[in-house]
């Protein structure tokens, strides 16, 4: 055992079991839903045709052969993947360090979405202006492959986590600042096995030099592709009713809007258990490249096909727009509060507190006085903003608040038990203080 890197004791979901069931449930879950959303099948209520679902599944090796690793779908995919990495490279932003790793070291992060997220934006508009008609032979690429290219991604994250995992073995061509050439390790992810450190992802920041492969995966590919497919959807929309109805729109407004937070405001990711906890392996490629884009999508696929074009009206339309913002100004307000308390910056309020063993304080005031975890009670609302638009015809479209719902209590099991093994006493009087864990006065 290194001192460096300690061998994982506690494994997550399960351990082997739980990895491979995910690895393999949750690649089928957005291969599902690429075939009950589309122009040969819509989803309606909570039945499903199974037998409408299985004549579009390919009956030999040579039709999965095909669909798996169309050259087109593969040409383009990789040309994106690419393009952004070299973007990532060359275009201008300031650079972070971020929190100190267990070597006493402090990673170098560029930081660059606002250049980014404007170059996509002239791009696009460019390109809009441009076409006469208005049709834009990319958007509908995405529209029509949208099965092969949920299985592009799937493979290729797949393959990336493959290459993570093998490279955390390679020992570092110069020493760290712990006088070794060890790599750091995640300490969920040195568990010793194949199967569960390949899964949860072994090393925590695998690099390339000094492109973070973590940081780029979480915020550019998976990212600005929901954003593209959004996109289609109503591309898709346009040229079939040649109308874009209300609800369609709202959804993309609201999940652009999203989007474009996440990537104007990347340094806030450097303080989030992804980068500063979390390894890069299958869990989090899979999760940055596949199923961030193909499963947050599905309340636009949904809406786009003709069956379900949908009108909400002014009055539906604003009640979700109002939801969305509530949303946005708690999970926004709650964690600017954390961080405003954290640099001293909200000392002459005299916020209530409890001072650690470790001299730290935990704020019980405001905000983080009426639950554990404010920010994950707006970051929820805004997910039922994103649901709501698609009415009531069928539960898939609420697939999202359920899942993200389950998620966002994982997170908080995981830092309940992080903060009652770190802070001991003082946790179970924080506890006593703030009782609610996420929804005030609820749970």
């Amino acid at each position: 055992m290194s001192i460096l890197n300690p061998t994982t004791v506690h494994r997550e979901f399960f351990g082997v079991p739980g990895s491979l069931a995910i690895t393999l449930g949750l690649p089928t879950v957005i291969t599902l839903f690429a075939l009950i959303t589309n122009e040969y099948y819509s989803v309606q209520g909570l039945s499903l045709d199974f037998n409408a679902i299985i004549s579009q599944i390919p009956s030999n090796t040579k039709e999965w052969i095909e669909l798996c690793f169309d050259f087109n779908c593969w040409a383009a995919y990789l040309t994106w993947f690419t393009v952004l990495v070299l973007l990532d490279y060359i275009l201008p932003g300031k650079k972070l360090k971020g929190i100190e790793l267990r070597d006493k070291s402090q990673l170098e992060y560029r930081i660059n979405g606002k250049s980014m997220a404007g170059l996509l934006t002239v791009l696009l508009l460019s390109r809009l202006f441009v076409s006469n008609s208005y049709y834009l032979p990319e958007l509908q690429f995405i529209y029509d492959n949208q099965l092969k290219l949920t299985l592009v991604t799937t493979i290729f994250s797949f393959l990336l986590a493959v290459f993570v995992y093998v490279c955390s073995f390679i020992p570092l061509t110069t020493p760290n600042k712990a006088g070794t050439k060890e790599r750091i390790l995640s300490i969920n992810g040195n568990s010793g096995n194949i199967i569960y450190d390949w899964f949860i992802g072994r090393e925590l920041n695998p690099r390339i030099g000094s492109w973070d492969i973590k940081l780029f995966c979480e915020l550019r590919p998976g990212m600005l592709l929901w954003f593209l497919i959004n996109l289609s959807c109503v591309h898709n929309q346009y040229h079939r009713l040649n109308k874009i109805t209300d609800s369609l729109l709202l959804v993309n407004f609201l999940q652009a809007f999203y989007v474009f937070d996440g990537v104007l405001n990347e340094e806030g990711v450097l303080s989030m258990m992804d980068i500063t906890t979390d390894g890069f392996g299958f869990m989090l490629s899979f999760g940055d490249l596949a199923w961030l884009p193909w499963s947050y999508s599905l309340q636009a696929r949904y809406l786009a096909l003709p069956e379900n074009s949908l009108e909400l009206g002014y009055i539906k339309v604003a009640l979700i727009l109002a939801l969305s913002f509530t949303g946005y100004y708690i999970f926004h307000s709650s964690n600017k509060q954390k961080s405003d308390f954290r640099m001293g910056k909200l000392d002459h309020l005299n916020l209530k507190s409890i001072k650690t063993k470790t001299g730290s304080k935990l704020l019980c005031d405001g905000w983080w006085g009426i639950s554990q975890h404010t920010n994950y009670f707006g970051d929820w609302l805004i997910g039922w903003s994103w649901c709501l638009p698609t009415g009531f015809q069928t539960l898939l479209t609420y697939f999202y608040v359920i899942y993200f719902g389950v998620l966002l209590v994982h997170r908080q099991t995981r830092d309940e038990a992080k903060c009652r093994l770190k802070y001991g006493k003082q946790w179970e009087e924080y506890e006593e203080l703030v009782p609610y864990k996420i929804v005030p006065y609820v749970y």
